[in-house]
């Protein structure tokens, strides 16, 4: 408080009778403090700001006591003697005094301190002023100035909430948002509570920290006398800006909240669309009262965070509606599958109703076999999802009927293109024979397939495509070829789609490598590898839906009686009877009979050219695995034609006539049946 800017001062000759005038007109007493005698004279302006008649005065500074507490004496001798000490000129500082009527005053004084040739001290003169409404005003000031910047600070906390607000998706997003660094403790709160009004009743969502809220008051009703009812009824806030009138309005509550030493609060209703949708209570332990303008931005803050519970409310409906739909679209559960441990996931990534159509399904197939479909529709809305399910429905159903793979992909995509929509989709179908571990796949437009073998590694398995569903059709381009590979004991077949891999700002051949890494390191059962991948989905974040199927085939069982593999094959197909060849070899190698591979494949190729040859129709080639009197393996050939098979010898020079020869050679039996209006020419060979 020390002042060693004050300036010299020269008292009148005739000091004190005729005090300096400009001293006077501002209200300032002078003295003149003889240093050698001790005396201390005072004019009539000083006597006025010490509150002493002349008469109740002796001269000596000590006799100020009266006016000058103590502790307040010793701290001005202090600056003085400091002053004189290190040689200054002058000195000022503020103190007190106490006034005759027991008030308090704040005095400030400048002393100049005059010196001799020698340097040694001789006079103090100086002023003495009272400074109690200057110090009021600066303390008004430096006061103001502090609430300017609290409120500054708490505006630009509500702004920093509001912006983080914004992105808020649901309920917990803004509960987080509010009780994160930038929520309670920036706002100058000790803690919050919120509630949201549900079927006229406000239940307590968040508080922070915990142990916030009142026992009891986890549900309360709206007519409760609870404040955060009350702004619920009456829409308008309540401040409560003492412990005295906290206890007083809600003595119910107050008794609860003493240990956490509250001494003001306010509770703000949150309203949306005309209408109370909660309420907030932000508690203080170190401040009573508002201002008119902290209580205009704790509105302000009630209203966004009521804007951004309402917007999140709304995201979440829709959400939910959205997934309802695309979830009843979806199979409620997949079959159990004898031979095989299968999973599916499905990760929605968008938001409200900006849904995908995805989707996946495994469908059981006469003789052991199994269909397994992955795909997606165009979009991202309801429709898409709509559309999803009606295609899967029809997929499924053709499959059902017993249809080739690329029958089933060809219908499927004029059923779609028969909607009249503008939707097109991709999808992949592979049917799969667990007991063979032969698959055929049919690709419309999809990503590949990958194929884990049981050694762990990985690869992705190339599948010639075909248009997407509904295009295919719209240009007249139906044909879908078929690939097929062996899933060997131990393999797993991955499907999914394109959210799985596909990365902004990478290429898909890229995503498909990383994939394929991701695969080969996982682990073996598949439903934790399906885990594995779809967290990974999860934290990679992305716009797109994801759906994904794995099918592992287990260790093979003995063949039962009744299982069957079968394949159509029409006249002038030969991409079909090239199918139904790679169909034989392998179901002859995974059913243990290698030392007659040759035999068999060779038996069935004469078996079905004849059909083909003397019918002019098509072929169905049935495979049966047959227990009962020693494993046997049995090859059906289906025509339409009821004439029977004649065999007959060759002559030297003949391109025919060996068909049946080599059956009767190679085959341990052989033999015709009737079948409706067609036969079956069926044999039979034994192996291990």
């Amino acid at each position: 408080m020390a002042d060693r800017g004050a300036s010299a001062l020269s008292l009148p000759e005739d000091w004190p009778a005729h005090p300096d005038p400009i001293l006077a007109l501002n209200r300032m007493g002078s003295f003149d403090w003889d240093l050698d005698t001790g005396l201390f004279h005072m004019d009539a302006q000083a006597y006025e700001v010490f509150d002493l008649l002349p008469e109740e005065y002796d001269g000596r500074p000590e006799s100020l006591s009266v006016r000058v507490p103590p502790p307040e004496a010793a701290r001005l001798d202090a600056v003085v003697a400091r002053a004189i000490k290190d040689g200054s000129e002058n000195y000022g500082t503020y103190f007190r005094i106490r006034c005759r009527d027991g008030t308090s005053r704040w005095t400030h004084t400048q002393g100049y301190i005059r010196r001799d040739e020698s340097g040694r001290p001789r006079r103090v003169v100086g002023i003495v002023r009272d400074a109690t409404q200057e110090l009021a005003d600066g303390a008004a000031r430096s006061l103001r100035a502090a609430q300017d910047e609290a409120l500054r600070q708490q505006t630009n906390i509500v702004q920093v909430i509001s912006a983080a607000l914004a992105h808020a998706r649901s309920v917990q997003d803004v509960i987080d948002v509010l009780k994160d660094a930038h929520g309670i403790r920036h706002l100058g709160a000790a803690s919050l509570v919120m509630g949201l009004v549900e079927a006229g009743r406000i239940r307590l969502v968040a508080e922070g920290p915990a142990g916030s809220s009142v026992p009891g008051t986890r549900i309360t009703r709206t007519d409760e006398p609870y404040p955060m009812s009350e702004v619920v009824r009456t829409l308008a806030p309540r401040f409560i800006e003492s412990p005295e009138e906290f206890a007083e309005g809600y003595p119910i509550l107050w008794p609860h909240l003493t240990d956490l030493h509250i001494t003001s609060a306010a509770y703000l209703p949150l309203i949306a669309q005309a209408r109370p949708i909660g309420a907030m209570g932000l508690l203080y332990d170190d401040r009573r009262g508002f201002s008119t303008e902290e209580r205009a931005v704790l509105v302000a803050l009630g209203s966004s965070i009521a804007q951004s519970l309402m917007r999140a409310m709304l995201y979440e409906q829709d959400k939910d509606l959205a997934q309802g739909l695309q979830q009843a679209m979806l199979p409620r559960t997949i079959p159990s599958v004898r031979g095989a441990d299968v999973a599916v996931r499905y990760r929605s990534a968008a938001l409200g109703r900006d849904i995908g159509g995805d989707w996946y399904d495994l469908i059981p197939l006469p003789g052991g076999r199994v269909g397994a479909v992955i795909g997606d529709v165009q979009g991202h809305d309801t429709h898409a999802a709509a559309v999803m399910g009606q295609l899967r429905i029809v997929l499924r159903a053709y499959a059902a009927e017993g249809h080739t793979p690329a029958t089933v992909m060809a219908r499927a995509s004029v059923f779609l293109h028969e909607l009249d929509t503008d939707r097109f989709a991709t999808c992949l179908y592979a049917e799969a024979d667990l007991a063979t571990g032969v698959v055929q796949a049919v690709r419309a437009g999809h990503i590949d397939p990958l194929l884990r073998h049981a050694d762990g590694s990985c690869r992705r398995v190339p599948v010639e495509g075909g248009l997407p569903l509904g295009l295919s059709a719209e240009f007249g381009r139906l044909e879908y070829p078929v690939s097929t590979l062996e899933l060997d004991p131990g393999d797993t077949l991955l499907l999914c789609t394109d959210g799985l891999v596909e990365q902004p700002g990478t290429d898909l051949d890229d995503g498909m490598r990383g994939l394929t890494t991701l695969v080969a390191d996982g682990p073996d059962d598949v439903r934790a590898l399906a885990d594995r991948l779809i967290r990974m989905a999860e934290e990679r974040g992305g716009d797109d839906d994801v759906a994904l199927l794995l099918l592992r085939r287990r260790v093979p069982q003995a063949p039962r009686d009744g299982g069957r593999l079968r394949q159509h094959v029409a006249p002038g197909d030969p991409e079909a009877l090239t199918q139904a060849r790679h169909m034989i070899r392998a179901a002859v190698r995974a059913w243990g009979a290698r030392d007659r591979a040759d035999e068999i494949e060779l038996v069935a190729d004469e078996l079905i050219t004849n059909a083909l040859i003397h019918t002019e129709g098509s072929a169905i080639v049935t495979l049966r695995a047959l227990d009962g009197g020693g494993r046997r393996l049995r090859i059906e050939v289906e025509d339409s034609s009821s004439a029977l098979p004649r065999r007959r010898e060759a002559g030297e020079d003949g391109v025919s006539g060996r068909g049946l020869l080599l059956v009767d050679r190679l085959a341990d039996v052989w033999g015709v049946e009737a079948r409706g209006g067609g036969k079956a020419v069926w044999c039979e060979f034994r192996v291990p």
